[in-house]
C-alpha cells in the first residue's frame, strides 16, 4: 500500500509547467516512439480510432520517423532538445521570480504531454514535496482542444489514480495578457534594431484542421487577437503584417492562409524582405527552428525573396518570464502563498494538532 500523506505535514502549492514534448534523442527509434504517443492522442487526430490505428501503425510510423529524425538532427543542441532545454530554463527562471514575490515558496515541476519528463512524473514530484494545491500552466498562449485540452486529459487521467486529490486550478490560455503582448512586441523591436525591418511581418501559428475550427475550437480567433494587439503596439499598417498558419499534415484542409504558400506568393508579388515570428510557441522547437527558420526560408528565397529572418520564440527572455510569473501570481490568488491575511503560526498549530490526533488514533504516518 502506498501512503500518500503524513499527518501534520505542511500543505504547499505547486505549479505544473507543461508543453508538447520531444523525443529523447534525434534518432529514428526515439522519434517513432514519440510520434506513436503523440499521434495516438484522440485530441490531436479526430478520426475513427480503428481506421486511424491501421493508418498510423501501417503507414505513418513506418515512413515518417526517419525523415523527422533528420530534421531533429539539424536543430539538436549539445544540451539536448531545444524545447526541453528552454522549457527547463523557463521553469527555473519563473521559480526564481516566485521565490521573490510570494509570501512563502511555491513548488514548480515540468512535465511534457508526450515524451519525457512525463506529466505523471511531474505531478508525483510535486506530491512528494508536499503539494496539496496544484496550478497547471500549459505553455500554449492560445487555447486549442488539440493542445491545452489534451494537457487537461493527461493531468486528470493521472489524478484519477490518487486517493487524495489536490486542489486543482488550470490556466486555459494567456493570449491576451498585456505582459505577453509586450514581450512579443519587444522581441520584434529588438530584432529590427539589430537587423533592420523587413517589408512584411508574418505571424505564423501552428495550424489545426479546419473541421476543428468549424466544430467550435476558439484557437483561430485567439491567434488573430494576439497578432492584432502586437501589430497595434508596433503601430504597423495593415499592409505591413499578416497572420498565417504552419505545420499542416495530410490532405485535409487546415486553417489558412498556409505559411509556406504565403511566403511563395508574397515573394512573387515583389516583397523582397520578410520577418517571421511564431507567437504560439512559448519555446523554440522543431516547428520553429527547422520548419520556419530553415525550410520556409529556402522556400521564400527560391521564390524570389532576398532577405528572410526568423525572430526567435520568447524562450527565457526576462520579459517573457515576467509575463508568465504574472499569470501564475494572478491564478495563485486566495492560496496561502499569495494571501496577505495568511498567518503561518496558525497553520503550524493546526498541523501539530492534526498530527497529535492522528497519532493518538493509531496512525503511523
Amino acid at each position: 500500500m502506498t501512503v500518500e500523506y503524513t499527518h501534520g505535514s505542511e500543505a504547499k502549492s505547486g505549479v505544473l509547467f507543461t508543453n508538447l514534448g520531444t523525443p529523447d534523442a534525434p534518432t529514428t527509434k526515439a522519434v517513432r516512439k514519440y510520434l506513436a504517443q503523440f499521434l495516438a492522442d484522440p485530441r490531436v487526430v479526430e478520426m475513427n480510432p480503428l481506421i486511424w490505428w491501421f493508418v498510423l501503425h501501417g503507414i505513418i510510423l513506418n515512413t515518417r520517423p526517419a525523415k523527422t529524425a533528420k530534421n531533429y538532427q539539424k536543430i539538436w543542441r549539445a544540451e539536448g532538445s531545444p524545447l526541453l532545454y528552454y522549457s527547463q530554463s523557463q521553469c527555473k527562471a519563473v521559480q526564481a521570480q516566485l521565490d521573490r514575490r510570494m509570501r512563502r515558496p511555491v513548488l514548480t515541476a515540468l512535465g511534457m504531454r508526450y515524451g519525457n519528463p512525463t506529466i505523471a512524473s511531474a505531478l508525483q514530484q510535486l506530491r512528494d514535496q508536499g503539494a496539496r494545491r496544484i496550478l497547471v500552466l500549459p505553455l500554449y498562449p492560445q487555447y486549442s482542444a488539440t493542445t491545452t485540452a489534451s494537457i487537461f486529459d493527461a493531468v486528470t487521467d493521472e489524478l484519477r489514480k490518487w486517493r487524495w486529490l489536490p486542489e486543482l486550478r488550470f490556466i486555459n490560455d494567456y493570449y491576451h495578457v498585456p505582459g505577453y503582448i509586450h514581450a512579443l512586441a519587444n522581441s520584434i523591436t529588438e530584432h529590427w534594431q539589430a537587423f533592420g525591418q523587413g517589408q512584411r511581418l508574418l505571424f505564423s501559428f501552428h495550424s489545426i484542421p479546419k473541421d476543428y475550427f468549424d466544430a467550435g475550437d476558439p484557437y483561430h480567433c485567439m491567434c488573430h487577437y494576439t497578432a492584432r494587439r502586437v501589430a497595434e503596439r508596433l503601430q504597423l499598417t495593415e499592409k505591413q503584417w499578416m497572420v498565417c498558419f504552419q505545420s499542416r499534415i495530410g490532405g485535409q484542409e487546415w486553417l489558412k492562409p498556409y505559411t509556406d504558400v504565403t511566403l511563395q506568393s508574397i515573394a512573387k508579388e515583389g516583397v523582397k524582405s520578410v520577418d517571421v515570428i511564431c507567437p504560439g510557441f512559448a519555446a523554440d522547437c522543431l516547428e520553429t527552428l527547422e520548419e520556419i527558420a530553415i525550410t520556409d526560408r529556402d522556400i521564400y528565397l527560391n521564390a524570389g525573396g532576398e532577405r528572410y529572418h526568423y525572430i526567435s520564440a520568447l524562450n527565457d527572455r526576462p520579459d517573457h518570464i515576467q509575463a508568465l510569473s504574472d499569470v501564475i501570481a494572478k491564478h495563485l490568488q486566495g492560496w496561502p502563498e499569495a494571501d496577505p491575511n495568511w498567518h503561518p503560526s496558525e497553520d503550524t498549530l493546526d498541523r501539530e494538532t492534526s498530527r497529535k490526533l492522528a497519532m493518538a488514533s493509531g496512525s503511523k504516518t
